[in-house]
């Protein structure tokens, strides 16, 4: 949002802007459009101009725009106090609607680097190449697979982090006994996180049924 960036915005028609499937967006059947506090623009924009000419990329600024909600108290509100703008670059062909919601979809992959960089990368890096490239592999493995048994469990867990799936479904509070060459599990009584574990249990071993006491 630098200067060149709010001076491209405030040239934005307000005719030009058009609502898009948001937070507490609702789709009207019969217009077939979406009533949203969110809505997108575009306007052509040439980047890098404080570069030589030859540097010069010209595209489209794609921008996203949802009402301020700490709006200043002033008599003459300007456009960037009633909203909140978030502006791209681009130079692809997709329509601005879908140009955005692809972008918006980007950041999901930023959640994903930040939960592996707090659990298995954070012991990276090592001398050794080879064994950084062979300990990634092992994390994202890891990752994936976490993130599968936490779907599988469901109760809300699709969501959670690596951290928060390793303490409610791995790092499990039980006993085991052993009777007649038949294990046992036995779980703490009402502890909260007994069918989202066996909803998982039970997908996995499906001739297997846990038996906790």
């Amino acid at each position: 949002m630098d200067p060149a960036v709010k001076t491209a915005i405030e040239t934005i028609p307000a005719t030009s802007w058009t609502a898009i499937e948001y937070t507490n967006a609702i789709y009207d059947a019969v217009t077939k459009t979406w009533i949203s506090n969110a809505e997108v623009a575009e306007i052509p924009f040439t980047a890098f101009k404080s570069r030589k000419k030859s540097e010069h990329l010209t595209g489209r600024l794609v921008v996203r725009r949802i009402p301020e909600l700490n709006k200043k108290n002033t008599d003459q509100p300007t456009l960037f106090d009633t909203h909140r703008f978030h502006a791209f670059f681009t130079t692809s062909t997709l329509d601005t609607v879908t140009a955005d919601k692809t972008h918006r979809a980007h950041a999901g992959i930023e959640l994903v680097n930040a939960d592996v960089k707090n659990s298995a990368l954070a012991h990276l890096p090592s001398g050794v190449f080879t064994a950084n490239a062979a300990w990634l592999v092992l994390a994202v493995m890891a990752f994936n697979l976490t993130r599968a048994a936490a779907t599988i469990a469901g109760n809300g867990l699709t969501r959670a982090t690596t951290a928060t799936i390793r303490r409610k479904l791995v790092s499990v509070p039980a006993r085991l006994s052993t009777s007649a060459r038949r294990l046992t599990l036995h779980l703490p009584q009402a502890w909260p996180w007994e069918k989202p574990w066996a909803t998982l249990f039970t997908h996995n071993f499906r001739h297997e049924q846990p038996t906790p006491t």
